[in-house]
């Protein structure tokens, strides 16, 4: 179950990535293809201050897939609430802020960013402001739909998420196609076309947070000092890697300029957009792969993080290594959408992007397994590899080759930046382990004696009624092997025959989709827990019986029995799971 979840999310994560680079990318096609070099260097030099709005709704996105995972996996509903409330106040502040102080400083914002002074000779200045000036409206909606896509993801509500940021490329690509054709805005506009792409973006993804069905709640009164610091906290590798990435940008763009002007920052800008497209594939298994950890952390799911590491490794090779031999047959074309007939800027864009592509799979891993170290609280760890990965190595690298090999050396800082991180997190793991080692334990980095002992846990799959009552057999042998009365024995399978036997009946047959339910029974000193995880329509037995208490005492007599003889129930539907705990 945890396979075919792990791909429904990355989908899902890998097209949300990819459709805010989409449309960056559709912006940089129209601006290098219509508006000319000036306006595709202008476009680079805005860059980092738009990764700056990205870092910090980033940093609020990844505060919630650790704090709300940890929450949904304890199942502390107003913790989550909490998680949510202090989430969506942060970004409407945060951007309000940022726009606030763009407007005020910005001629010597668009001076910082490297677009030079004002002047009648210099028109790269002009037209660096009005990018800035047209996108930085959108700041609210960027910011605000960085951090609902989490909160769409934990509640399981991905066909809504793909229908939003599918809009909002549409939208970019009307609003861009108007603007060159029609309004004539320039740069301008095009940063206009984004800010209103993404306020459309932010409405289709609103609809469900102001609906009935919606598993947050807003509430003022739980906005606690301590929910924010934890976001900030959580966050925080993820502000470093940004940072670090806008770092880089700035360095990369000055070298360039000086070893070959601003056709060499132009040309930069498009293998920037294309290989960020590229990188959507890592981002995605990073993004899912730290939610799915910090859920299965506090759950102390030994088992099922090894199956996370295992899984997340082999999709960032296979996926990467594809993405990787497209855009190295393809380069030339791929360019040339951007740069059209300029044959000088055409041939170091191509060149770059060939040499920068080989960096993807390291690239990919590197973030994979930050963002899992996040998940699994080695936050240190995560920040570290974030700053080596993003800026340390492949600026060294850059700055080192690029004296000897000019412009050739910046592009292969990338891929030997990207290579010395993964390789320097690789020796930290392995002098953890005590030995080199290649395996998912090993790089799970989980401290000594985690989660329970596979002697005290029994997990198993269900998919029909006669697994269901074999699992309740074969638990009721695992307890008596445990030392636990035949009568306790007996009530603790008949509880997971009950609840696994009326999921088959009702949710197997609700659709046409192929269903699963995992069990899980631990058995740990005086501790006695069922867990048991089902991918079938919504179903709360807690709420449900609650709801029915005034029946014939008759009816529903299964579940009645079950919740009498468990001390504690809890449900809760996260990341399109039901999730029942049964303690006893």
């Amino acid at each position: 179950m945890i396979k075919k979840l792990f791909r429904e999310m990355l989908v899902t994560q890998i097209v949300s990535a990819m459709t805010v680079m989409l449309c960056m990318l559709i912006d940089s096609i129209m601006i290098g293809r219509f508006l000319g070099v000036d306006s595709m260097s202008a476009y680079g030099f805005a860059t980092p201050l738009l990764l700056v709005f990205a870092a910090l709704g980033s940093m609020i996105s990844a505060g919630v897939q650790v704090v709300c995972g940890k929450t949904i996996g304890s199942g502390d509903r107003e913790g989550t609430d909490a998680c949510y409330s202090a989430a969506m106040f942060l970004s409407v502040a945060i951007s309000t802020v940022g726009i606030a102080l763009v407007f005020a400083l910005l001629n010597p914002l668009t001076r910082l960013l490297g677009a030079g002074a004002a002047s009648p000779d210099n028109a790269v200045f002009g037209l660096t402001k009005d990018y800035i000036k047209g996108f930085i409206l959108g700041a609210p909606a960027f910011l605000c739909a960085q951090v609902m896509v989490p909160f769409l993801q934990l509640s399981g509500k991905r066909t809504r998420l793909v229908i939003a940021v599918v809009a909002m490329t549409v939208s970019d690509i009307v609003f861009d196609l108007l603007n060159v054709f029609v309004f004539h805005g320039g740069t301008f506009g095009m940063g206009l076309a984004s800010t209103l792409s993404y306020y459309i973006a932010l409405a289709i993804g609103l609809l469900y947070f102001f609906g009935k069905d919606c598993m947050f709640r807003f509430r003022f009164r739980l906005m606690r000092l301590r929910v924010f610091k934890d976001l900030v906290a959580y966050g925080i590798p993820t502000v470093i890697n940004q940072i670090s990435t806008v770092l880089l940008v700035l360095l990369l763009n000055r070298l360039l300029e000086a070893a070959q002007g601003t056709v060499a920052v132009a040309a930069y800008s498009v293998i920037s957009t294309l290989t960020n497209i590229c990188y959507c594939f890592g981002t995605g298994i990073g993004s899912v792969a730290m939610m799915l950890a910090s859920v299965f952390y506090t759950d102390r799911d030994r088992r099922s993080i090894h199956e996370l590491v295992r899984l997340m490794t082999i999709y960032a090779i296979l996926l990467d290594v594809a993405v990787m031999a497209i855009e190295l047959l393809v380069a030339v074309p791929l360019v040339t959408l951007f740069l059209g007939d300029d044959a000088e800027a055409v041939r170091i864009a191509a060149f770059g992007l060939r040499l920068v592509v080989l960096s993807i799979v390291p690239s990919s891993l590197n973030s994979a397994f930050k963002n899992y170290y996040q998940g699994v609280n080695r936050i240190g760890f995560a920040e570290v590899i974030s700053a080596l990965q993003n800026f340390v190595f492949p600026a060294l690298f850059a700055f080192v080759l690029s004296r000897f090999l000019g412009v050739t050396g910046i592009w292969l800082g990338y891929l030997c930046g990207e290579t010395a991180a993964l390789i320097t997190f690789s020796v930290v793991v392995w002098k953890h382990r005590g030995r080199i080692s290649l395996s998912a334990d090993a790089y799970s980095m989980l401290e000594p004696g985690f989660g329970t002992s596979e002697e005290n846990c029994l997990e198993r799959s269900v998919q029909s009624e006669g697994d269901a009552i074999a699992v309740s057999e074969e638990a009721v042998m695992f307890c008596r092997e445990h030392g636990l009365a035949s009568r306790e024995s007996m009530l603790i399978g008949l509880c997971i025959e009950e609840m696994t036997v009326n999921i088959v009946r009702h949710g197997f047959g609700a659709d046409r989709k192929k269903h699963h339910i995992d069990v899980r029974l631990v058995l740990e000193g005086d501790v006695r827990v069922i867990r048991i995880r089902d991918d079938c329509v919504n179903f709360d037995p807690v709420h449900y019986l609650k709801l029915h208490e005034s029946d014939d005492p008759t009816a529903h007599i299964g579940i009645r029995m079950v919740m009498k003889t468990a001390r504690e129930a809890n449900y809760l539907n996260s990341l399109g799971w039901n999730n029942l705990t049964l303690v006893f």
